[in-house]
């Protein structure tokens, strides 16, 4: 809790404690300050509350004007959270950004589960380089699982540069995935 403290009067001490004054001040509360980070991890930690989920929210970055703050999760039950390819935990990120939208315009608050994201990037990203190498040795172009649209995006951008293949998302909704195709050498 923040205060401020304003000394109304010194006081004075008296001569053998006879005519002694104490001294006065005044303690005023302020509004606690609410920044998009403290309300999402408050948001968070009541729905975890709510699921009787055993994992507690905490603070990873605090996020910027374009950037929101991102939130890790830790806890006995906090495997519970990320389900299937993590739809879960993207459930949950898009219920926490929901509840965060009705308080103004800010950018979305991001969710990890004891750095699944993190671990689910390398992984897609060392899946991408594998089957680029496949693609480009046999000539065939692969089609990978469908994947939601942050892990279709980690894919192109980890292969975006890669000189022998060039990828595309095909198909539609939940079953839109990635397809790897040999690059082709442009004719005259």
């Amino acid at each position: 809790m923040e205060v401020t403290i304003e000394v109304v009067s010194q006081g004075r001490a008296g001569i053998f404690g006879f005519g002694a004054e104490q001294a006065r001040v005044r303690v005023t509360r302020l509004a606690p300050t609410h920044t998009l980070a403290s309300d999402a991890i408050d948001v968070v930690n009541k729905l975890l509350a709510g699921m009787q989920v055993a994992a507690v929210a905490s603070l990873r970055t605090q996020g910027d004007d374009e950037n929101g703050p991102t939130i890790d999760i830790q806890g006995d039950d906090s495997g519970l959270l990320i389900g299937k390819r993590g739809e879960t935990l993207q459930s949950l990120q898009f219920v926490v950004n929901l509840i965060l939208g009705r308080s103004g315009n800010h950018p979305l608050v991001t969710l990890d589960v004891e750095e699944y994201k993190e671990r689910r990037n390398r992984s897609l990203q060392a899946m991408a380089a594998r089957v680029a190498e496949r693609v480009a040795s046999s000539g065939q172009p692969i089609s990978l699982e469908p994947m939601p649209p942050s892990e279709r995006r980690i894919i192109h951008i980890a292969l975006a540069d890669h000189p022998s293949v060039t990828t595309e998302s095909v198909g539609a909704g939940s079953m839109r995935k990635v397809t790897v195709y040999p690059r082709r050498e442009k004719r005259p």
